[in-house]
């Protein structure tokens, strides 16, 4: 509003309410129109273009743009759920592949894992699971008992994508992870099933549960607390006795009965799974009695091992596992039975090149476990009787019947009486220097 100035210059002056609108208009910053959406230019494109787009993207460079806003994420979502994108990505040729296209097909399932698991945090975890595993399920390689390929990658693939999507969630959200599998699969009633039986009895089904559980749950962990989780997982819902029979199901080798000394290599990933189970305590509910009992029932299934099997486990799981497992024996009184499986530990670390020194210290830590000195003598004698007792077995089977072309019994026997005399070697060394 313009108002005649009365002065002499007859010039024009402004009111109060148009002084403060030139200054207004005077410090208003020049800037582009903002879009009334976060998703900026890509607001009002045909879906059919949007995809066109993302089609040129790495999955990674998608996993990314799925975090700029919750349209975006949106559209992304649509995206992934499209027909045309799960007949793209959703690689499916996991039988013979090549070296080349294993390699390929593990990182493309690494960054589908990141894709899914930033395109869907704004989902509740159930919502998320579903909304995921949806992707997935008609895919037979990725399901428990559906592919019956020998040499399928599948499994493994999909444990890759499970650990990416599922890095840094915590413990209550991976229970839940575990009851989703769990559902989609009908896993429990399977393992039940199996469990009910007699080991060797179903072999295909055992191997089917062994390596979906392995590659998808326990091997793909970066760490031992995350694969202790799982393991105990797996573990928990059944008692002590099935507990051990899955464990051999998951890791052991297939023995049968009357079966002698086997290589070490057989007990490898059974000891592997042992420590990580056992190797530190920290599991709600289990306790050391809890890692005797377990190996107790581990070693009668199917039948008695054979004592060498036992002691080369025992030596696997290395020193604190095996004096904690023949301690307790030794303290509820059954020194017949680890004499007998240090005589046999002392015969696998001949045999398998294992420090002789290591075994002297294991008995003399066994030993201390006694209060009194008869108790130590009593010890020590049941050991050397054992010695005996055990020489006369290995050649009274080797002479059974004139049968003195076993030539692997008699080295077997070699062997024990050169870990007889190394072992007092050292024995007599340590208490005499």
């Amino acid at each position: 509003m313009m108002v005649r100035n009365t002065s002499s210059d007859n010039r024009y002056s402004c009111t109060r309410k148009s002084r403060r609108l030139m200054t207004a208009q005077q410090h208003r910053p020049v800037t582009r129109s903002h879009p009334a959406s976060t998703a900026g230019c890509f607001t009002g494109l045909p879906a059919e273009v949007l995809h066109m787009i993302l089609d040129q993207l790495s999955m990674v460079d998608i996993s990314v743009f799925s975090m700029v806003s919750k349209e975006i994420t949106s559209y992304i979502v649509d995206y992934v759920s499209s027909q045309a994108w799960r007949k793209k990505n959703l690689i499916q040729s996991f039988h013979n592949p090549t070296c080349l296209e294993q390699r390929s097909t593990l990182e493309h399932y690494r960054q589908m894992g990141l894709l899914f698991k930033r395109c869907t945090m704004l989902l509740p975890t159930k919502d998320r699971l579903k909304f995921i595993f949806s992707k997935f399920s008609q895919i037979p390689c990725f399901m428990l008992g559906h592919c019956t390929a020998p040499a399928c990658n599948g499994y493994s693939r999909y444990g890759v994508f499970l650990q990416t999507l599922i890095a840094g969630w915590d413990e209550l959200e991976c229970h839940r992870v575990f009851n989703f599998l769990c559902n989609q699969t009908n896993f429990l009633l399977k393992t039940e099933a199996l469990l009910t039986l007699k080991p060797g009895l179903m072999p295909y089904q055992e191997y089917q549960l062994r390596f979906f559980c392995r590659k998808v749950l326990l091997d793909p962990c970066q760490n031992q607390p995350d694969g202790q989780f799982w393991l105990v997982q797996l573990l928990k819902p059944w008692p002590m006795v099935r507990q051990a029979h899955l464990l051999l199901i998951l890791y052991g080798p297939v023995l049968h009965d009357g079966e002698r000394g086997l290589p070490h290599a057989f007990f490898l990933d059974l000891a592997k799974g042992i420590l990580m189970l056992f190797g530190a305590l920290q599991v709600k509910g289990w306790s050391t009695n809890s890692m005797i009992s377990v190996l107790d029932e581990l070693i009668v299934i199917p039948q008695p091992w054979y004592v060498e099997n036992v002691a080369r486990l025992l030596v696997l799981c290395g020193n604190n596992l095996c004096y904690t497992f023949l301690a307790s024996k030794a303290l509820s009184g059954r020194l017949r039975e680890i004499s007998r499986i240090i005589i046999h530990i002392i015969l696998v670390c001949e045999k398998d090149g294992y420090s002789m020194s290591w075994v002297v210290k294991l008995v003399q830590q066994i030993c201390s476990v006694f209060s009194t000195a008869p108790e130590k003598f009593n010890f020590i004698k049941h050991l050397e009787n054992m010695f005996s007792e055990v020489t006369r077995e290995f050649f009274e089977f080797s002479a059974e019947g004139n049968n003195f072309e076993d030539r692997e019994t008699f080295q077997t026997l070699y062997i024990l009486l050169s870990a007889s005399a190394s072992f007092h070697t050292k024995l007599l060394h340590k208490f005499l220097k």
